[in-house]
């Protein structure tokens, strides 16, 4: 069974969905965070105050094609 096969293909999912040990990105928080500051990560949205969220599609594109450079 592929490990990706229960990340969401559409929607939106929160940092811990993301990231490991739950997700399908291997970084830490504070990699991740870093690689949204200097744009080599996917941007998040704001949903409200403290609700930040990616769109599933977008982290797919990660996966699939890896960082911006």
């Amino acid at each position: 069974m592929n490990e990706h096969t229960k990340f969401p293909r559409e929607g939106y999912v929160r940092i811990w969905d993301i990231v490991r040990p739950n997700g399908p990105i291997p970084v830490a928080k504070s990699t991740w965070w870093a690689g949204v500051k200097s744009c080599r990560f996917p941007q998040p949205q704001k949903l409200g105050p403290g609700i930040t969220v990616w769109r599933a599609s977008d982290i797919w594109d990660l996966i699939n094609n890896g960082p911006n450079r």
